[in-house]
This record gives C-alpha cells, sequence and structure tokens, in this order.
C-alpha cells in the first residue's frame, strides 16, 4: 500500500534528508586517492549520530555498515573495508539517515582524481536520468511516466539500466511501495498524488544490463566487470512541482 505523508511527515522527512544531504557533501570532500572505505564509513556515521540520526542501512537485514560503498564495477551494496581508493576509480555512495521516526535515502557517484571520459560521460548520463524522471514526477502522471524517462536518456546515451533492483517509496519504512523501475512504458502504473514521497534511484552499467551478487550477499557488480553509476534522492510529491527531500549543496 503506498502512504500519503500528512504535513508532520513530511517536516520529518525533510529533516530526515537534509541530514542525508549533510553527510553527502561532508563525503564528497573527502574522496581522493588514499582514503579508505571504513574511514568514509565511519565519517558518515559520525556525523548522522551528531545531527541526531542513526544510519538506516546498519543492520537493515543484517548490512554491517551505515553507507554502501560501490567501486567501479560494483553496482550497489558494496560494504566499506579497509580498501583505499585509487586513482581513476568511480565510487558510488548510498546514505540513509533515519530521524525521529522516517528515513531519508540518497546516492550519488564521485570521481576519485581524474578519471576517463568513459567514466565521466557514464556518471553525467546518470544523473541526468534521474533528473528527466523527476521532472515526470507531478501529481496526476503515472509511476511509469518516471520509469520512461529515465530509461530514454540511458538507452539513447548507449548505457545499460540495471533491472533486478529498483527504486521505492520511502517513510517510517526504509522501503515501501511502490517499486519504481527505471525502464518500461509511459502512461501506467499508480498515478501519482501529493504526499507520496519517492526514492528515484537509477543504476546504469557501460556494459551490459547483466549483474552478479558476490558470496558476500550484498555487494553486487557487472557480469563483464564494467564501471556503473548510481544517483538518488528522496523525493516528495506536491500539488505542484516535485521536491528534492535530501539535496546537498550541489543542487541548491
Amino acid at each position: 500500500m503506498i502512504t500519503i505523508k500528512n504535513s508532520e511527515s513530511i517536516l520529518k522527512m525533510k529533516e530526515a534528508g537534509k541530514i542525508v544531504g549533510l553527510v553527502h557533501d561532508k563525503l564528497k570532500g573527502l574522496i581522493e586517492p588514499g582514503i579508505s572505505l571504513i574511514e568514509l564509513d565511519n565519517q558518515a556515521e559520525q556525523l548522522i549520530r551528531k545531527l541526531g540520526a542513526t544510519p538506516s542501512f546498519k543492520g537493515y537485514g543484517g548490512f554491517p555498515r551505515t553507507i554502501c560503498a560501490s567501486v567501479d564495477e560494483q553496482v550497489i551494496h558494496g560494504i566499506p573495508n579497509k580498501r583505499k581508493l585509487r586513482e581513476g576509480e568511480i565510487v558510488s555512495i548510498d546514505v540513509g539517515a533515519y530521524y525521529l521516526g522516517y528515513h531519508g535515502d540518497a546516492a550519488f557517484t564521485a570521481a576519485v582524481g581524474t578519471i576517463s571520459e568513459e567514466k565521466a560521460r557514464l556518471i553525467e548520463i546518470t544523473e541526468k536520468s534521474f533528473f528527466e524522471g523527476f521532472k515526470m514526477a507531478k501529481a496526476g502522471n503515472r509511476l511509469g511516466d518516471i520509469s520512461h524517462s529515465i530509461e530514454k536518456v540511458v538507452l539513447e546515451a548507449g548505457f545499460f539500466i540495471v533491472r533486478e533492483f529498483v527504486g521505492h517509496g520511502i517513510g517510517a519504512e526504509l522501503h515501501e511501495d511502490p517499486a519504481i523501475p527505471n525502464y518500461g512504458p509511459p502512461g501506467r502504473g499508480p498515478l501519482l498524488e501529493p504526499g507520496m514521497t519517492l526514492a528515484i534511484e537509477p543504476m546504469v552499467n557501460m556494459g551490459t544490463e547483466s549483474i552478479i551478487i558476490l558470496d558476500d550477499g550484498w555487494t553486487v557488480v557487472t557480469k563483464d566487470n564494467k564501471p556503473s553509476a548510481h544517483y538518488e534522492h528522496t523525493i516528495l510529491i506536491t500539488e505542484s512541482e516535485p521536491v528534492i527531500l535530501t539535496k546537498g549543496k550541489e543542487i541548491e
């Protein structure tokens, strides 16, 4: 069942989203060759707790860390460890914060030092696909209008959509209805209504759309070992234009 949030719930989700945005800003300033994934995780957890929230992911289904940190061919759900980032890699960081009974959830992919033009374009197209989908997140449209707009951008750029993992509703639960595919025909699916809160998150592969889950039970990688990028925000459907709840400095 899709939950429609009231004004009180929306205010709490805005605060949860703000915390996620602040964590994004912090980590973006730390990502460089030589920093370890566990250090990024530690910094994220410290800031989330300092701001009065708790990590949404830590302990969720047994996930052991605060953030997901996925490098190069890792699509999502990478578990932070002592691995140090290297020049030319890309890293996808997914952050969730739980504040006053509500979650915020957002992800970005960042360059580690100087990266190839191909990787830079992959990041650019992944972000662009999100924003094209976001434009369609208006009351009166259908969920499929978001999905189709994302897919159109990705396929026209010659990249591939991950199909096994999708976006989701979000609120008092980290994952709520509806599931939000990043592909499919327009004009289908639930009608979008004011008060809906959605986590829209395209996951885009440079090569094949095929993926594999590693033996740790979490880390998702591309089958051909080519890079993947991830971009996500928690958004609110309103009477007029949609609102990003997890925005950081880059889109203020």
